[in-house]
């Protein structure tokens, strides 16, 4: 009888003339041992001491990853579609396969052709593992009695899950009074919910509707939850720079409009640029409360430095030396140019009561002088200036 020589030489004999694409791999991926058609096909990468994973295109590696994992943790078979590339970087579409040994030392995987069209798997199957794997969700099933049927998605670590770790466990006996638990047996009633909440930290827009079979009898429900956090950081962001604008905004107006007291009861707003209604609604308030404070008596409103005003705001400028004059005080407009008169005119607005200075430096000697009337010396009585004569006369005599 012929030598049939050690069992290894005739393991390597059979990896070397197996047709079938073949390979024995260690827990952490890396190829210890793999067919000569593997490596016909897939070119020298496919060595042993290479990674499988270094043999699939970068997209497929995170849900070779996934499943590798799962392989290793619940011990059930891998099959899954995957891309490879050979020695010219040309993909081919091929099926992994592998289990993991009895010993649990070593992975047992084969590669598989692509199936025939009819027996492939659905488009919308193919852009299920490709959403799952790539986008920040997290994706279950849960039959009628509640029991997961399926659970995956990138988002799943946030919630401190694995896939496929709740796989058989009833959301109504662990979450028995939840929110969620009410969710899902309101969709199981036939109601899709949307609802937007935070948990573990984490912002997230879910959907639970209602999962219908063939005959459009609902089977269960189909929950998906939408990490949105990095979205509502940046709008919490967004927020707070608008608030930080608006109070630049309101500094800017203070600025813009500056209620000075030039003299004790004498109050000037000196106004530049363009005066719109806004901002003379903000100079009413602003200064009708500064002579309650301040117990003015007079209200200089310098417009030296306004270019032009429309209908609106010279009515309000006209309402706001009225208010001033309720008040007790006196509202005098200073500095209006050309332009700015020929258009107050022309609007026929009625200044026959507003109290107009050149300039703010005649507005201010007026009010001066109002407040500081000059004292007139009395003339004397004629009884008086007729003794003052005889007293005279007498002391010339």
């Amino acid at each position: 009888m012929a030598d049939q020589g050690s069992p290894k030489d005739s393991l390597r004999a059979f990896f070397a003339s197996c047709p079938d694409m073949l390979f024995v791999a260690g827990s952490d991926g890396s190829l210890q041992q793999v067919s000569g058609a593997l490596r016909r096909a897939l070119g020298p990468a496919a060595a042993p001491g290479a990674t499988l994973a270094s043999l699939v295109a970068e997209v497929d590696r995170e849900p070779l990853a996934a499943a590798w994992s799962r392989l290793q943790q619940r011990a059930e078979p891998l099959r899954l579609a995957l891309r490879f590339r050979d020695a010219r970087g040309a993909e081919h579409a091929l099926t992994c396969s592998a289990t993991l040994s009895p010993d649990g030392d070593a992975i047992f995987g084969s590669l598989q052709g692509a199936p025939a069209p009819e027996a492939s798997r659905s488009l919308k199957e193919r852009i299920l593992d490709q959403v799952v794997a790539h986008l920040p969700i997290a994706l279950w099933a849960v039959d009628r009695e509640g029991r997961f049927g399926y659970q995956d998605g990138r988002a799943l670590e946030k919630l401190c899950l694995a896939p496929h770790q709740c796989d058989g466990v009833s959301l109504f006996e662990a979450q028995e009074g939840s929110e969620l638990a009410g969710e899902v047996k309101r969709a199981l009633a036939g109601e899709p919910i949307h609802t937007c909440d935070e948990v573990q930290g984490a912002h997230w827009d879910s959907w639970v509707v209602p999962l219908r079979g063939g005959d459009g009898e609902i089977e269960g429900a189909v929950g998906v939850a939408l990490d949105i956090s990095p979205a509502k950081s940046a709008e919490e962001e967004l927020r707070s720079r608008l608030r930080q604008i608006e109070k630049q905004q309101e500094v800017i107006r203070n600025l813009s409009t500056p209620i000075i007291e030039v003299w004790s009861g004498v109050l000037t707003l000196p106004m530049v640029g363009i005066v719109d209604s806004v901002r003379t609604a903000d100079v009413m308030d602003s200064v009708l409360q500064r002579i309650v404070e301040q117990q003015a008596r007079f209200a200089i409103l310098d417009l030296t430095g306004v270019e032009m005003v429309d209908t609106r705001v010279a009515s309000h400028l006209i309402e706001l030396v009225t208010a001033i004059r309720l008040l007790g005080a006196e509202g005098i407009v200073a500095g209006i140019k050309p332009n700015v008169a020929q258009t107050m005119v022309a609007l026929g607005l009625d200044l026959s009561q507003i109290v107009t200075q050149r300039n703010l430096r005649a507005a201010l000697s007026y009010c001066i002088r109002k407040m500081n009337p000059p004292q007139l010396t009395p003339s004397p009585s004629p009884a008086l200036a007729s003794a003052k004569q005889s007293s005279g006369a007498a002391e010339r005599g």
